[in-house]
């Protein structure tokens, strides 16, 4: 098995193989005891990694929960004076008053709906 896969990797160093779209500094390749591993340098976090790949479900193409969208949708639950709070990767914070005037604290989802977490 590993001979085989050595030999595919001088096979596509040769120029046999189309070149990928990805330079030196995006791709590194590793030959050791376990076989072959390739690992990509890249943040999802910051960067759209999976661009050109079938993406993963977090990184889909459908519109996800803006800050505008989860204090329109506070505001429609009641909520007055709501602000946003805090916003993350994953959750949206809007804090606001209810009609009695205590406070309210409501999570959102950044999922296309906004769904209420807390």
């Amino acid at each position: 098995m590993r001979n085989i896969l050595i030999g595919c990797v001088l096979f596509a160093s040769a120029g046999m193989i189309p070149p990928m779209q990805a330079s030196a500094q995006d791709l590194e390749l590793e030959i050791g005891r376990d076989g072959l591993r390739i690992e990509r340098d890249c943040n999802p976090r910051y960067e759209d990694c999976y661009r050109g790949e079938r993406r993963r479900e977090f990184y889909d193409d459908r519109p996800r929960c803006s800050e505008g969208r989860a204090l329109r949708k506070a505001e429609r639950m009641g909520i007055r004076r709501a602000r946003i709070a805090d916003v993350g990767r994953r959750t949206i914070d809007v804090r606001g008053r209810d009609r009695y005037g205590d406070r309210i604290h409501v999570t959102f989802g950044r999922q296309p709906s906004c769904p209420v977490l807390s």
